[in-house]
């Protein structure tokens, strides 16, 4: 009864291992982007002024 415990916790504990690799290796191959900023007339004055 406790082997069979034993290894039903084991494979338990595989199982959650492979998952988490799984997710990880998934994670990282996600390209992320980044938003362009928006135009802000101020902001390009700013720019101007400090030439």
């Amino acid at each position: 009864m406790v082997f069979g415990i034993m290894i039903f916790c084991i494979i338990i504990c595989i199982i959650v291992i492979i998952v988490s690799a799984l997710t990880t290796s998934k994670a990282y191959q996600y390209k992320h982007t980044i938003d362009p900023l928006p135009k802000d007339p101020r902001r390009h004055e700013d720019t101007k002024n400090d030439q």
